[in-house]
């Protein structure tokens, strides 16, 4: 076990640490983590809309969706507004991260790498009005008018489709933009203009060729293909990526690292977030958009989303520690354990497990590690099989992180009781797993004297 663990920290702890600390992914992922407000404002919306319009829906209550419309229309206006749009706001979000890792004008990047996606829109939508009006009045008409109508704003480029597209042309712009910014290829004001003005001046040049550069890409491959970027990146790289996250072995693999790179100290999640947001959280918010148009559980795109893990898998922390601190409290006769086990219980409730990964430790304690490892993987292993098999609603709501354990996959299943049956046999397993090694830890390291009596 010392030979797995000291090869493990020589060779596999150097690469996680300097991918974890990488600049660009730092700004991928804290562009992620900033969107949180918006994502969880449409989330709400979708959630109140569930119990406001879906399951009395499905229960007959038509009077009660009937007098509940007000809401449900306000519950709309929101989604509209965060989730509908969820590219837009994520590329404003990787412009400013960027722009915050160069060093540059981080509102300027934030907009170029905005200007930037939206050059790879649909300039036009085919809708044909007068064909639908004349169908309507006469089905049997043979109507083959469409009119291509300049100006719209396609929702399906600017959800959770458009998120591939909004990080290459974020990356591209706001990399074009910042370097030319620090190689201080800019206008210069006299010291006599205002600083507000004179910064302004200075984003212009760095903007402007990266918006052209960014153009004439997008120019030249509507030219040679036929298709905007957005929809050619959606069918050729953005779709396969997700059906492969979708496959058992992506969702055991991605939780066998989280845990792994936890043990030796690294936040795995964090190390991992470009992964699990660009994969997995675009997959969730695909499932939370089709939510919100009505489509029921069975019918969503994606059956294994980032919500899955916090609902199902990492309940008290990565690792599922929250059953381990159950578990301390119960079995080990540790002052010490005990002592930390108690001080982590209100944290651990609120999915935090930093108390207990650094206070036990669980970081680089050999004796945790193959319950560390191997309970998480059986959990998802569970839930996973469950999903896919029906057994329970696949997530289509995004929760807060610090949601507790059986409400979270409650509340991100959209209500189905269920899912909180299969979070408590998760816990069970993961107490069998680790009770045995609590008993192992009681007969380690520790003077008899100072066991508890």
């Amino acid at each position: 076990m010392n030979g797995l663990t000291n090869f493990l920290e020589k060779y596999f702890v150097p690469v996680a640490a300097k991918i974890g600390s990488q600049k660009h992914l730092v700004a991928l992922r804290d562009a992620f983590i900033s969107t949180m407000p918006i994502t969880m404002a449409g989330s709400i919306a979708v959630l109140l809309n569930a119990f406001f319009r879906d399951f009395p829906t499905s229960w007959g209550w038509t009077g009660f969706v009937e007098a509940m419309q007000p809401l449900i229309g306000v519950n709309g206006y929101v989604w509209a507004a965060t989730l509908a749009i969820v590219s837009l706001v994520f590329s404003v979000s990787l412009g400013y991260n960027l722009s915050k890792v160069y060093e540059v004008d981080r509102l300027a990047g934030a907009l170029v790498s905005l200007a930037a996606f939206v050059m790879n829109l649909s300039q036009t939508v085919a809708v044909d009005p007068i064909k639908n009006a004349i169908l309507a009045a006469h089905p049997k008409a043979d109507v083959s008018m469409i009119q291509p109508v300049w100006g719209f704003l396609d929702l399906n480029q600017v959800n959770g489709t458009g998120l591939f597209t909004a990080m290459l042309f974020g990356f591209i712009s706001t990399i074009i933009y910042a370097k030319l910014m620090r190689a201080n290829i800019t206008i210069k004001m006299p010291d006599s203009v205002p600083p507000a003005v004179s910064k302004a001046f200075a984003a212009i040049i760095p903007a402007l060729v990266a918006l052209y550069i960014c153009a004439i890409i997008d120019w030249s491959f509507v030219k040679l293909t036929g298709l905007d970027v957005i929809t050619w990146i959606s069918k050729t790289i953005q779709e396969p990526l997700l059906a492969l996250s979708q496959g058992y072995g992506a969702v055991l693999l991605v939780t066998f690292l989280v845990q792994l790179l936890w043990f030796f100290g690294i936040h795995g999640p964090n190390v991992l977030a470009p992964v699990l947001e660009s994969l997995w959280g675009t997959a969730q918010l695909n499932n939370i958009n089709e939510a919100a148009k009505g489509v029921a559980g069975s019918d969503l795109p994606y059956q294994w989303v980032r919500g899955s893990f916090d609902a199902y898998v990492w309940m008290g922390g990565s690792g599922g520690t929250l059953v381990l601190i159950i578990a301390l409290l119960m079995f080990s006769k540790r002052a010490d354990s005990r002592t930390v086990a108690k001080l982590s219980l209100g944290p651990g409730i609120f999915n935090i497990n930093e108390p207990i990964m650094f206070g036990l430790p669980i970081v680089l304690n050999s004796i945790y590690l193959i319950p560390f490892i191997i309970a998480p993987m059986i959990m998802v292993t569970v839930a996973y099989f469950a999903t896919v098999w029906g057994l329970v609603a696949p997530v289509k709501i995004a929760v807060v992180w610090v949601m507790p354990p059986l409400l979270n996959s409650f509340l991100a299943t959209g209500g189905d009781w269920m899912a909180p049956v299969i979070s408590l046999i998760n816990m069970a397993i993961a107490f069998i797993i680790w009770v045995p090694f609590v008993i192992t830890a009681n007969k380690v390291g520790i003077p008899e004297e100072e066991m508890k009596e």
